[in-house]
């Protein structure tokens, strides 16, 4: 019955079912209440204090300063790994680096509850990123719990990284209700190879979140029926016209190069933030950011010419709107609904209110997604391309106010169809993704603006391809992450790079007739992981590799305790003195008997105290005798009959080209690979001399200096990381 238990226990798709609950615990018993009621709180101070308008600035302003300041000081205090999106991470994690303290219970809850109180806060915040590590957090440790109480497969580590990979769709369908966008979007923004037989599992996790997700939206009553969470009424039998698409790629194109200035100015912010000396920055440089945010947003104050008192949610809502807000651009002939109203101002039209939200949306977000608190970029990214989108489409109705004549009918045009394409083309843009595009269809529940979408996003990401990284790359080259980057576009001079160009020709290796000395000098000159083994010196045939751990047990086993011990008593005994073993057994004069116990005691403390001054004394008499010992071991040759050895570690020839190691690095996940003519060991290629030729700035310094580059940029270029990860 036990085993028949476990087996069933074991298998994927209850694992999934418990990852989904566990998510969506997370998210919907706390998260999700805490940041409505943080906003209705808000509102409703800011509400009842209209009659002193100080007090309603106060009001404003307090609610978002006070909680950021919290979520980046706990989050700082308990775990800083949980800053930020967590999803250059988790790419990084699934490529099989060992990133510390980044999968941990500590740092479960410092996300959990700096993410809370981010969103709490109202600031242009998403939450995708962050539950992309938090789905990653629950199922590392529940693969823990069960590894505890059952073993076996839950100790696999393949299994777990698979797992790992089934929880990123589970992070972005349990946010958007998003499960078949879900599942795509998190292989494109995670996965440089995917193995298709982690497919089925993405889909049921992805799919059964999004689905308890929105029934337990209407059990709650916060809907009547399962529906898309943006839900959209464009007209099905003409959503728009041929004579449309030109704007559409237009659209597409623009948005390209506004997610490559929004990646450019996040890292640009946070490299003054890195070389900035303001000592307590952690919470002084939130706190600042949300006051001014919360200021500018203030809706008597510049908020009423941005809608400023509008939620994100709100916003979306009211940018998807079906209805043209405006004839011929006229405040006065403002035609609303629902929140739409905000969008109104007596002074100006709709057309300065979209520029000026899109303007300062704009480089808000990419000043608060560079807080150091838990936090993503996905949603404000979308938020301000459906408003970039919506002007484009107010504009075009502004234009053909009669609509486009076709056929014989006239069809108006439909601004919030322009909204649709302009959010999943920044968004696709920012992240360097195409899944967008799926991930709108099932957010609005309507696809009949689906030929549009692929076209702009499409456009869209060649754009920001050949212009700057994607948001999540940009995130791993600052923070420095062991991560093999893309080669990109453009510069064919990378193809021309051979394996001889850019490898290290000084390699650390030990020999079959290498001494323990030679093995204590070479542990203690570097942190290598592994260390190659060859024949010997002259020949440098390579025989396989070793890693580092069973070179450190091969030394402590000869030079160890145990050993010293040993000789320590063959000493005395060949000397006729006694040794540290026979100390317990030396005669001692007898002691008269005594009926107290305390006279017992203080004669049992009194022979110890004497066993102990003869031990140290002894032992003191022999350091000299234990130093030529060791002096004499270490001269010995290694035996390597107690070690485990790698016979076939990945080679590759002198000639290889960049474009196919790099392609064997990222397929298998290596870390290195030693390069060989004819099977002598010539030199080694790890992820940094790879990654080296991808930065399109310094193609032309490895032609150009050859084997030479290394020792002049990567070691400056190490990051710590590197060295935490065991790399």
């Amino acid at each position: 019955c036990q085993k028949f238990l476990i087996s069933r226990v074991g298998e994927d798709w209850i694992f999934l079912i418990l990852l989904d609950f566990s998510t969506l615990h997370v998210e919907c018993s706390g998260m999700c209440s805490f940041v409505h009621n943080c906003a209705t709180a808000q509102k409703w101070m800011y509400g009842g204090l209209d009659s002193n308008m100080l007090l309603q600035y106060l009001a404003w302003v307090t609610y978002p300063v006070v909680l950021i300041t919290f979520s980046a000081g706990f989050t700082q205090i308990l775990a800083p790994q949980a800053v930020g999106s967590g999803i250059p991470e988790m790419k990084t994690i699934l490529r099989g680096v060992v990133l510390k303290e980044y999968l941990t219970f500590k740092t479960f809850v410092a996300k959990v509850i700096g993410l809370t109180c981010a969103l709490g806060s109202g600031m242009p915040l998403g939450k995708e990123g962050p539950f992309v590590h938090v789905a990653s957090l629950c199922a590392a440790l529940l693969s823990k719990f069960m590894a505890a109480l059952f073993g076996g497969i839950y100790m696999n580590e393949l299994r777990n990284t698979e797992m790992l990979s089934a929880a990123c769709a589970v992070g972005v369908g349990c946010c958007f209700a998003a499960p078949i966008g879900g599942v795509l979007f998190s292989i494109e923004v995670t996965s440089t190879f995917f193995a298709v037989r982690n497919y089925w599992r993405g889909f049921f996790a992805a799919t059964f979140s999004a689905f308890i997700f929105r029934v337990l939206a209407v059990w709650n009553q916060d809907e009547e029926t399962i529906t898309a969470l943006f839900k959209t009424r464009f007209r099905l039998d003409f959503p728009f016209d041929l004579q449309e698409l030109p704007a559409f790629a237009i659209l597409g194109i623009a948005c390209g190069f506004g997610g490559a200035l929004f990646v450019y100015l996040n890292r640009l912010i946070v490299e003054c933030m890195r070389n900035s000396s303001l000592p307590v920055r952690r919470l002084v440089f939130p706190a600042m950011v949300t006051l001014i945010i919360s200021t500018l947003t203030f809706p008597p104050g510049f908020g009423q010419f941005m809608a400023g008192q509008l939620t994100q949610h709100e916003s979306l809502v009211a940018l998807f709107d079906n209805r043209t807000w405006c004839r011929q651009g006229v405040a006065e002939e403002f035609d609303y609904i629902s929140h739409s109203h905000a969008w109104k101002h007596p002074q100006i039209n709709v057309f300065i209110t979209l520029i000026l939200f899109i303007v300062m949306k704009f480089w808000m977000s990419a000043v608060a997604t560079t807080m150091p608190v838990p936090c993503g970029a996905f949603m404000p990214v979308f938020l301000i391309g459906a408003a970039f989108g919506r002007l484009v489409g107010e504009t075009m109705a502004a234009m053909f106010p009669d609509g486009i004549h076709a056929d014989g009918s006239v069809y108006p045009i439909v601004p919030g169809g322009y909204a649709v394409v302009g959010a999943a083309a920044l968004s696709g843009a920012v992240t360097h993704t195409v899944s967008t595009a799926v991930i709108v269809f099932e957010l609005t529940g309507q696809i009949s603006h689906i030929l549009p979408v692929m076209i702009a996003v499409i456009l869209a990401n060649a754009v920001a391809q050949s212009l700057q990284p994607s948001l999540y790359d940009s995130i791993i080259r600052i923070k420095k992450l062991p991560y093999l980057p893309e080669l990109g576009m453009g510069h064919h001079e990378k193809y021309n790079i051979r394996v001889e160009d850019i490898m290290v020709r000084d390699v650390r290796f030990i020999t079959l007739s290498s001494s323990y000395r030679d093995l204590q000098e070479v542990l203690m000159t570097g942190q290598l992981k592994t260390l190659a083994l060859v024949e010997s010196t002259d020949s440098m045939i390579l025989l396989g590799s070793i890693e580092r751990s069973q070179l450190q047990s091969l030394l402590s086993l000869h030079l160890g305790p145990t050993r010293r011990l040993d000789h320590l008593r063959r000493h005395a005994q060949d000397n006729g003195t006694h040794t540290l073993g026979s100390m317990g057994t030396m005669d001692s004069p007898p002691s008269p008997p005594c009926t107290h116990t305390h006279s017992n005691a203080s004669n049992t403390n009194a022979r110890h105290g004497v066993r102990f001054l003869v031990s140290v004394a002894e032992i003191s008499d022999s350091l000299p005798q234990i130093a030529e010992w060791e002096e004499q071991q270490l001269d010995e040759p290694v035996d390597f009959n107690n070690c485990k050895i790698d016979p076939a570690p990945f080679q590759l020839v002198e000639r290889t080209s960049l474009h196919k190691t790099h392609t064997i690095f990222s397929l298998l996940g290596l870390d290195h690979a030693y390069v060989t003519s004819t099977g002598r060991l010539v030199g080694v290629v790890s992820l940094r001399e790879v990654g080296f030729p991808c930065d399109p700035a310094l193609i032309s310094s490895v032609k150009r200096t050859g084997r030479q580059w290394w020792t002049c940029q990567v070691i400056r270029r190490m990051p710590i990381e590197l060295h935490n990860a065991g790399l």
